[in-house]
């Protein structure tokens, strides 16, 4: 979460023309912590109720790029704007801002209708790996430029990051350290901490950030901002520790009331389908590390509705992003055997607390951008593999998925890549049409997602070729394909479960916990015959793809 947290931040922020103002990336990084611990203590009580963290999701970079490179938005160059007065500087970043807090408070909207319908289910039947894998693949992808530019500016401290998270995160992932621990009923025994698990990116960023201290304070790195090094000195951007408050309350609308445009809610719901996703194998994964019964419907659409609001809050708190799960703490999880809602709830409130603190904020802005740009290709990488993963569902023999995955992911970048540098090319006649087109068709997500749904749901094959079977089986559904219920009181609300049994209405609403997705109202929804016999042409007829494979 720390990379999220303090990271996504650092790379908006230049998007919207912040340039040098490093108060304002302080203000930006302990709204988004702010907003982070709110969500996280909803999701764990209200939502899907198992210990999950909320915060900050890379799957709406790539639309708010897109919008931020509309000629509207475009940043004024350096020069021009170190004559403005501070209030117009401040405008000049806010007003973008704004922009964002609008769209992502719209589209979220969407979501939570989503989690409200109980519409995940129906969604889940035509969405498959093939859609998902380059989905979310291209979250990481898209980002290699912003990772290049952070990077670029002192290449060795950033290898010197890489190297340092690749050895604690998977040469010395098992090896434990020796600790003492304290129990009222054993007292003080010696233990172990898996402390390379828990904390790689941590310690990697600690050592290299102390070692560029050390640098910066015996005069071995240069002082002048055009020389070799200079920005691996740690001094840079000490004057927003002085001028940052100890004590800031984040608070609604706080950089102005929100804008609203058609092109922006567009584009940002480009990346609520990879966070939905995304959450909802997170649901699973999470309930089984924390030995809870695998979540029922009702959890997930409890969780999806959750997120939606969590978004909305995001908005108009205005953290400049959405909302998701992480799964990186989810795999804590597995590490410590700790699996308790409480000790999320806790975590949360302790976000909240340090989000208060203006100078806990100013601290990691400044962090060298070689120290971020070096994170950045590891987290993106790890981001990509992530949704690559969702392959090992499918039959990567068939030249039928081979064609749809490749296209799926080059064509996801070389649109978006053109059309980023050609954004006036698209003229409908309408000014807002022609908008929406350019930001859906610059988000290179969006893009890759839609070729990949489109192809994998219209060239005929199988089920199990496509991976749909299995990727039912082990991420969403049983093996009967319907989802998966049982009793268990886990999931029930904190409070309230008395009068929700006794009402027989509840059976009906999706998010309750004495609903059944048997009385969905989506349960009967299906596509044309013509669409599906198309679908499932193959297997109707017999064919097997090692026979149709024969010929691309």
């Amino acid at each position: 979460m720390f990379g999220a947290t303090v990271a996504l931040p650092l790379i908006v922020t230049p998007a919207m023309c912040v340039y040098d103002n490093t108060l304002a990336q302080s203000y930006v990084i302990c709204t988004v912590l702010f907003t982070s611990g709110i969500v996280t203590l909803l999701q764990s009580t209200f939502g899907c109720r198992l210990p999950i963290v909320q915060g900050p999701t890379y799957a709406f970079l790539s639309p708010i790029f897109a919008i931020l490179s509309l000629p509207k938005w475009t940043c004024p160059p350096y020069e021009d704007v170190q004559s403005w007065t501070p209030e117009e500087r401040d405008e000049l970043w806010m007003s973008r801002i704004r922009e964002i807090q609008g769209a992502v408070i719209c589209a979220s909207l969407f979501e939570v209708a989503i989690g409200l319908s109980g519409l995940v289910g129906f969604l889940l039947q035509y969405i498959g790996p093939l859609a998902i894998a380059p989905t979310i693949s291209l979250i990481g992808l898209s980002l290699f430029g912003a990772a290049s530019g952070f990077a670029a500016k002192e290449w060795w401290t950033a290898i010197f990051t890489i190297v340092l998270i690749a050895v604690f995160s998977q040469y010395l992932r098992n090896i434990d350290m020796p600790c003492w621990s304290y129990s009222r009923a054993e007292g003080w025994k010696r233990s172990t901490l898996p402390i390379f698990k828990l904390f790689p990116v941590i310690m990697a960023i600690g050592i290299v950030w102390t070692t560029c201290a050390i640098l910066t304070a015996t005069g071995a790195l240069p002082t002048e901002p055009t020389e070799h090094g200079y920005w691996a000195r740690t001094d840079t951007k000490l004057d927003v520790l002085s001028t940052a408050p100890w004590f800031r309350v984040p608070y609604p609308f706080q950089w102005g009331l929100p804008t609203v445009s058609t092109a922006g809610v567009f584009g940002i719901l480009a990346g609520f389908l990879a966070s939905i996703i995304e959450s909802i194998g997170d649901y699973y994964a999470c309930a089984r590390l924390s030995g809870a019964p695998s979540p029922p419907s009702h959890a997930i659409n409890r969780g999806i509705t959750v997120e939606g609001i969590g978004c909305i809050i995001d908005g108009i708190w205005g953290s400049a992003t959405g909302t998701t799960s992480y799964s990186e703490n989810i795999g804590a999880i597995g590490i410590t055997k700790v699996g308790s809602r409480r000790v999320i709830q806790v975590a949360a409130v302790a976000m909240m607390f340090f989000a208060l603190l203006g100078k806990f904020g100013a601290l990691f802005v400044t962090i060298p951008d070689p120290i971020i740009g070096g994170m950045f290709c590891v987290v993106f990488g790890m981001v990509t593999a992530v949704g690559m993963s969702n392959l090992q569902f499918i039959d990567l023999n068939s030249s039928r998925n081979l064609f749809i995955l490749g296209f799926s992911y080059f064509f996801g970048l070389v649109l978006p890549f053109w059309l980023t540098d050609n954004n006036d090319v698209i003229k409908t006649g309408s000014e807002i049409f022609d908008q929406i087109l350019t930001v859906l068709f610059s988000t290179s997500m969006f893009v890759g997602g839609l070729t990949g749904f489109v192809l994998d749901n219209t060239i005929p094959g199988t089920d199990e070729e496509r991976g749909l079977l299995q990727w039912r089986k082990d991420v969403v559904l049983t093996e009967n394909g319907k989802p998966k219920e049982h009793n268990s009181k886990t999931y029930d609300f904190p409070f309230g479960m008395n009068y929700i049994r006794r009402t027989k209405i509840f059976q009906y609403i999706p998010i309750c916990p004495t609903y059944s997705s048997g009385g969905s109202l989506f349960k009967n929804l299906k596509f044309p015959k013509k669409f599906k016999r198309n679908v499932g042409s193959d297997q109707s007829n017999g064919v097997h793809a090692s026979q149709r494979d024969t010929k691309l």
